[in-house]
């Protein structure tokens, strides 16, 4: 607390030798080294008594030719520009740009201590009241929330070392900001203007921009824009997605590229039952060599150039064999993109049979679904310095194993034996696939899990759970516990219950009668299989199942 010996030392590992960098009457924070390890920013604070909170100062440190530390100091009491009555935000991360060109960070109001006055006793009662008003650009409530964030809420900007020069990002509108490690624009948003109605129909817009990083020069790139994804990683495009096609928009002119236009395939989500008007299936992201993006149909996967030109589908039997190849596997934690000169990892989702395994796309294009079961799938870890694989595998009753492999995960060796903890209790039979027509005569499945020490021929007292899509949890297995939603499978099944998941789909407006619709049919098919038995049948569900089981019950009496 009293600051003695505080400071920066670098300790060299080779020799033990400890160097002082930076020391003084002050408090260090967020330090963080640049991803070669030749840099790094610290804040450093400084005391002033005429305000309530410290003040900031933003040190960056580099290592030269020669192997010795160089120190910046970005101090706002000395830049010409720098806004009166700010500070550097404590709670911002301060980073070298990739080239050392410039630091970043963010700037926030510094509040001074109001002047010592006599209050009478009566200003110092809590009022407890909470004033709401037709204006308001969010919720009180949504306020209450987000208040944390919003006493932590800074403006980017940062600090160019050539010029000695402020530049200023962001602002009170400009709050959400993405900085590139190189280039000369950062990708920028202004929500404010739409704030008010999203809080009335869950639709986000915002006015895109690009803002110079030279001069904080602003140019709005697109105006009421609901998808806005991220920069390329030289800086030069942002991936943009409107009326169901992708764009990249250069940054430095705006000039746009439709890179899906004519495409025999569409990348909006149909599946996605939100108040959304032809919302996306997510991409994949940029290449790392920035040349091209990689999305999705929400089947196959799709390769395109950054500045338009002709689409690769890097996939073909996806839509034709009803296999989405759904999310890339990042193996690198410190990647900066989708290396395409490296294999690369997908995981590989059987929309009707519910089989799960990956997909291997080799540089060349060529293509492998790889460990492709009936089974289930949670995580796929690379060894950092070999071809050696970790991936763990379940099923709706054995629970999820260990097994290393090579980079094909063709011959899986089981490191370890969860079964072996779950032996002594019967927690389940196996699960079933049943097949029904519900909203709108759509095609629909649901997960019906079989009870411990199931007999065939015999019915069993079932419990309905439902939220959404469910049935893709087909082979997964559930431990025993009870969670937040209070509903757990394997409780009720080892207690001798028949557990149903079944899938909603739904129309705009219409919830409640949707699940009508998806869910009665569904249990008529569960029936139809002899497991469920008719007279004993619960219904549960949380949070926006919670909503649909109160309306439910309201329109049927088979629960």
């Amino acid at each position: 607390n009293d600051k003695a010996g505080n400071g920066v030392v670098v300790h060299t590992l080779d020799t033990g030798a400890n160097q002082v960098l930076d020391d003084g009457d002050a408090v260090y924070e967020k330090l963080l080294w640049n991803d070669k390890g030749n840099g790094f920013t610290v804040l450093k604070s400084t005391e002033d008594k005429a305000y309530t909170d410290k003040l900031w100062n933003a040190l960056g440190f580099r290592i030269d030719a020669g192997s010795n530390f160089t120190k910046t100091i970005v101090d706002p009491s000395k830049l010409k520009d720098f806004p009166q009555d700010m500070t550097i935000s404590g709670d911002a991360q301060p980073r070298w740009s990739k080239d050392f060109a410039w630091i970043s960070f963010g700037i926030k109001e510094a509040k001074k201590k109001p002047k010592d006055e006599k209050k009478d006793a009566e200003t110092d009662e809590k009022v407890n009241l909470v004033l709401w008003h037709h204006q308001d650009k969010r919720l009180p409530t949504q306020q209450k929330v987000q208040q944390e964030f919003d006493k932590k809420r800074s403006s980017a900007a940062i600090y160019r070392l050539a010029e000695a020069k402020f530049v200023r990002i962001g602002d009170e509108k400009l709050t959400s900001v993405a900085m590139p490690q190189v280039g000369d624009w950062a990708l920028a948003q202004d929500d404010s203007e739409y704030q008010r109605q999203a809080s009335m129909d869950g639709r986000r817009f915002s006015d895109v921009y690009a803002v110079s990083l030279k001069n904080g020069e602003r140019r709005l790139l697109n105006k009421q824009a609901s998808w806005t994804f991220g920069l390329a990683h030289d800086g030069r495009h942002y991936l943009h997605y409107e009326d169901g096609n992708f764009f990249s928009v250069e940054m430095a002119t705006g000039k746009r590229h439709n890179l899906t236009a004519g495409l025999n395939t569409s990348f909006v989500n149909i599946d996605n039952d939100l108040n959304l008007v032809k919302p996306p299936v997510a991409p994949f992201g940029w290449s790392s060599d920035s040349r091209f993006v990689l999305l999705s149909d929400g089947w196959d996967i799709w390769k395109m150039p950054a500045e338009g030109g002709k689409a690769t589908q890097l996939t073909q039997d996806g839509k034709r064999e009803q296999v989405r190849y759904q999310r890339r596997l990042v193996l690198d934690s410190n990647e900066k993109g989708i290396d395409l000169s490296k294999p690369q990892y997908f995981s590989a989702y059987g929309e009707w049979t519910k089989k799960a395994g990956f997909l291997r796309l080799e540089p060349n294009g060529n293509v492998k679904r790889l460990a492709y079961s009936d089974a289930a799938f949670r995580r796929l870890i690379k060894a950092e310095k070999s071809e050696t694989f970790l991936v763990s595998k379940e099923t709706a009753i054995t629970p999820p194993d260990l097994y290393v492999s090579d980079a094909q995960l063709s011959n899986l060796r089981k490191l370890t034996d969860l079964q072996e903890q779950e032996k002594n209790y019967t927690m389940g039979s196996g699960s079933i696939l049943v097949d029904y027509i519900g909203t709108d005569g759509k095609k629909l499945q649901g997960a019906l899990f079989l009870p411990a020490n199931y007999q065939a021929g015999k019915s069993y007292p079932t419990v309905v759970y439902i939220y959404e899509k469910l049935s893709q949890g087909l082979n997964s297995f559930t431990p025993p516990m009870v969670g937040g939603g209070g509903f757990n499978r394997s409780y009720y099944t080892s207690h001798g219950y028949a557990v149903f998941n079944p899938d909603i789909t739904y129309r705009l407006n219409d919830p409640g009668v949707s699940a009508k619709e998806s869910v009665l049919p569904a249990l008529q098919a569960a029936i139809a299989t002899g497991v469920v038995d008719p007279k004993r049948v619960g219904l549960q569900g949380h949070s926006w199942g919670g909503y649909q089981t109160a309306f439910l019950i309201t329109q049927t009496d088979v629960f």
